[in-house]
C-alpha cells in the first residue's frame, strides 16, 4: 500500500523559521529534545507547556524505526493535540535528528516532519554541500526547515559515532550556508555525543567560545545549533550506580556554559542523553525499592514524572526558553 504525502501543518506542527528568529532576537535557545516512547513524549509536551516554552521534539533514525514512521506521525499529532487540551498554544517541530540520507529526510519529510537535519559533516566538504543542497531543494518546496552540519563531534550516541571531534572551520561557514541554503547550522565546539563527554576526574575543557563568536561574525544572525550538549546530570548517573548500574566516569557539559551558548546565536540545543538518564535512574530506583512491581505504568510513571521536572529546570535555567511562547 502506498503511503500517502502528509504536510506537517496538518499535524498542526510548525517549523523552525519564526522559533529560531524569536530565539536570536531573544537571546535564548530552543530546547530539541530526543524520544523514542509515549512517556518520553508526554513529559516533553507536559514540562514545555507548564513553561510555556516552544519545543523541538525530535526523534533519531533509529528512534524513528523503534517507533515505526507511521505510529510517530500520530503520537507527534496527538502530541499537540494534548497541548492544545491543556489549553497550551505553544509552537511544537518535529524533526529529524541527524539523518544520514537524502531517502531518509525525503521519507520524513513526506510523512509529515516540519523539520529535517542532513549531516554530510563526516563527508569531504563538497559532497556534504551536494548532499545537503539536494536536500534543501526538496524540502524547502513545502516549508520544512533544513539543519547541516560541519566539524564532526566525538561519541557515540543511537546511529552516530565518532572516536575524534573536529572543529568547525570558521572560514567555511559562510560558503556552506550560500551554497547549500540551509536554515541553520550545528557546528562543532567541543561538546560531544553520549554520556562520556570527558575524562572523568579531569576538568572539562571549556566549549571553545572563539569559534562560535568567528562564526558568527561570518554569518551575522543567522540561527547555530549545538548537538551533545547534555550536562550528564550527576544525581541521576549516582541514582543509577547505587541500584546497580556501571555509570563510572559519566561528565557532560556544564551548565552555566550552555546559558553562555543560549545567549549567542545559538538558538537550538540538543539534548538527549540527559533524558534517558533521568528515565533510567528512576526506573533503577523504583525496582530496587519495590522489587514485586511488574505494572510498567508504576515504574514508567515515575520515570515520566522526573522527566517532567529536569526539562522544566532546563527550560528555565538552562536554556532560557521558558515563557517565550
Amino acid at each position: 500500500m502506498e503511503k500517502q504525502r502528509v504536510h506537517y501543518a496538518e499535524l498542526g506542527l510548525a517549523n523552525t523559521k519564526e522559533m529560531f528568529t524569536k530565539a536570536m532576537a531573544g537571546k535564548y535557545a530552543i530546547p530539541a529534545y530526543n524520544f523514542n516512547n509515549l512517556e518520553q513524549l508526554q513529559a516533553i509536551i507536559t514540562a514545555c507547556a507548564e513553561t510555556n516554552s516552544p519545543v523541538i521534539i525530535q526523534v533519531s533514525k533509529g528512534a524513528r524505526s523503534y517507533a515505526n514512521e507511521t505510529m510517530l506521525r500520530f503520537m507527534a499529532m496527538g502530541a499537540v493535540q494534548m497541548a492544545r487540551e491543556n489549553g497550551s498554544n505553544i509552537p511544537i517541530c518535529l524533526h529529524l535528528d541527524h539523518g544520514d540520507s537524502f531517502e531518509l529526510c525525503k521519507s520524513c519529510i513526506d510523512s509529515g516532519f516540519s523539520s529535517v537535519m542532513i549531516d554530510g559533516s563526516h563527508l569531504p566538504y563538497e559532497e556534504n554541500v551536494a548532499l545537503t543542497r539536494k536536500v534543501v531543494e526538496y524540502a524547502h518546496q513545502f516549508g520544512v526547515s533544513v539543519e547541516g552540519e560541519l566539524g564532526v563531534l566525538a561519541g557515540i550516541e543511537d546511529e552516530v559515532s565518532a572516536e575524534h571531534s573536529t572543529y568547525t572551520k570558521p572560514e567555511e561557514v559562510e560558503d556552506f550556508v550560500k551554497k547549500t541554503g540551509v536554515d541553520s547550522l550545528a557546528i562543532s565546539i567541543g561538546t560531544s555525543h553520549g554520556a562520556y563527554k570527558f575524562k572523568a576526574g579531569q576538568p572539562v575543557p571549556p566549549l571553545r567560545f572563539d569559534i562560535l563568536e568567528e562564526c558568527e561574525k561570518r554569518i551575522p544572525g543567522f540561527p547555530i545549533v549545538l548537538h551533545g550538549a547534555s550536562s550528564v546530570v550527576q544525581e541521576y548517573v549516582e541514582l543509577i550506580n547505587t541500584y546497580g548500574g556501571k555509570m563510572e566516569g559519566a561528565v557532560g557539559v556544564p551548565e552555566e556554559q550552555l546559558r553562555q551558548a543560549a545567549a549567542s546565536a545559538v538558538c537550538k540545543i540538543n539534548i538527549d542523553s540527559d533524558g534517558r538518564l533521568a528515565v533510567t535512574a528512576k526506573v533503577r530506583e523504583y525496582f530496587a525499592k519495590d522489587p514485586k512491581e511488574f505494572d510498567p505504568r508504576k515504574y514508567l510513571g515515575e520515570a515520566r514524572k522526573e522527566l517532567v521536572k529536569l526539562i522544566k529546570h532546563k527550560n528555565e535555567a538552562v536554556l532560557g526558553s521558558a515563557g517565550k511562547a
